[in-house]
Order: C-alpha cells, then structure tokens, then sequence
C-alpha cells in the first residue's frame, strides 16, 4: 500500500498472476478541518485514518486472493461488516490491556511506589511486551512474505527519494528500512508514553487506568510529529542517532524482498506519483514535506 497527500493505492498479485490494483482518492480530514492539522492533534487522528486505509487494503487483498473467477463479488454482509467492527474493538482492547494495564499492574505487584522508579520499571515491562510481540511475529511462517512485501515498500520509497530509476533492480539495491515505518513509529509509543505515564505516576484505581487509556492519543501525537520530523532531518547526527533504534525493531517488522515483490511495491507507488499536490509550491524558505508515507 501506498499513499501521497490525496491518493492511496493497494496492489496485489492475484492467484492467476495478474496484478489487481485498489485506488482510491482520500485527503486526511487534518487537511481539510484547521484544528485538527495543528501538530500533535493531527497525529492521533491520522493513527485513526491509517487503521481504516489498513483494514481497507487488507479486505482488498484477502478478496482478491481468494479471487478463483472474474464474477463480481456481492457486497458484504452486514454481519460481516459488524464482525470486523467488532474485531478491530477487540484488538484494541487487548492492546490496552497488555500495553497499558497489564504492565501498570505487573510493576505494582512488585512493590515499586517511588513515581520514577514505577515509571521506568513500568517501562520496561511494555518496552518487553512490544519486543515479545515482534519477535512472535516474525517468527510465524505465514508472515514472512508479508515481511518481504513491507521491505519491498520501504526500498521503493527509497529509491523515489532519491531519483533512482523505478525498476526492480534498481529498487532492491536500497535499504529495506526506513524512518517514516510504522514500527518505528510504535518504539516511539512506547518511549513517549514511559515518560508521560512516570508523570501520571503509579494507578491506584480504575480512574487512573482510564486516565492512562485517555492519554494514548496525546502520546501517539507526539510519537507522528517525531516521525515527521525524523523523515525531514534524517541525515543529520543527532537525528540518526535517534531514529537508529526504531530502525532496529524494523528487522524484525521486514524481510529482504524479491524482484517480484519490489515490482509489486512500485506498481503501487506508480499509482500515486502523480498526485498533483506533490507538485504543489511551497511556502518561501519552508522545507519539504513528508510526501509518502506507508
């Protein structure tokens, strides 16, 4: 998948070998409403819009390879639709229970009361869990050419980057990480949110739990703006000694692809090159914008 300031597209191989290609124009509501463009308000409601572009691709991507005719496939089911609401609601609470409670919880039952020692040790038990599930991640077989297509990504993003000719060859010679990941961007989650949970401070009761839940936009604020800007200086030192760790959780999060998945990965990127507000001009003296992000 891939995506420009007013386009996304989704390319897949089909089973018979053919590519099918999702396109769809889309300008995030932070373009469109002022308040919600303000930096750290924009990145929680982008975390949002990302989740529906991902599940959205993902829908595309099982239809289409489950695809054995070329008959028009019915629309889903209500019940359908209302199972993946329901999906992505559990999801998201197992991801607060084991990211937000279940460390808050384990640190306590050690003893720990001191705000800064329960902030750090609470820290590291997320910090854990986020390895832990990395790790299994990348160890499930059926993952790993999913892995490879995400490294196919970040290699043809490369390439775009720097004016490099958009062919496999061309394409598999670059780094298959890149700052602007989203693993990165979820390292960054949990670094922000053991310095905004240390002020919170240890939870004594359901009110401070939930205190920690309504918190998590502000941190996945802060964690977008970091990766903006991550993107816009990342060759200077400071910087890559800051994104290094990010890009580190990315070999777990990516494989090195094939020429087939790289043609893959530019098919879609040829389908939002072209979008005309890359080409817009910018405001005297401002720096280039982060133009692509997967």
């Amino acid at each position: 998948m891939m995506r420009s300031p007013t386009l996304m597209s989704v390319a897949v191989r089909r089973p018979d070998g053919a590519l099918a290609f999702l396109e769809r124009r889309f300008v995030s509501i932070t373009r469109r409403v002022k308040i919600l463009g303000l930096p750290i308000v924009r990145g929680a409601v982008s975390l949002f819009e990302t989740l529906y572009l991902g599940i959205t691709a993902l829908n595309f991507s099982a239809d289409e390879a489950m695809k054995e005719t070329e008959e028009p496939k019915a629309k889903a089911p209500w019940w359908q639709m209302l199972a993946q609401g329901a999906m992505i609601v559990v999801s998201f609470g197992v991801g607060i229970l084991l990211f937000v409670a279940l460390p808050g919880w384990l640190t306590g039952r050690l003893g720990f009361q001191d705000r800064l020692r329960f902030g750090l040790v609470d820290g590291v038990f997320r910090l854990a869990a986020f390895m832990l599930y990395l790790l299994l991640l990348s160890r499930w077989k059926e993952m790993a050419r999913v892995l490879g297509f995400h490294g196919a990504e970040h290699k043809a993003i490369h390439a775009l980057e720097n004016s490099a000719p958009l062919t496999p060859e061309s394409v598999q010679s670059f780094s298959r990480f890149h700052p602007r990941c989203g693993t990165s961007f979820l390292f960054i989650v949990v670094v922000v949110s053991i310095v905004v949970f240390t002020f919170i401070g240890k939870p004594r009761g359901i009110g401070d739990h939930l205190l920690r839940i309504a918190c998590m936009p502000l941190i996945a604020g802060v964690a977008f703006e970091f990766i903006r800007l991550s993107g816009k200086y990342a060759d200077r030192p400071v910087a890559k000694a800051l994104i290094w760790p990010g890009l580190q959780f990315q070999r777990l999060t990516t494989r090195e692809p094939d020429l087939e998945m790289c043609r893959v990965a530019i098919a879609a990127l040829e389908k939002v090159r072209g979008d005309e507000a890359l080409n817009a001009p910018a405001k005297p003296g401002a720096r280039p914008d982060v133009q692509f992000v997967q």
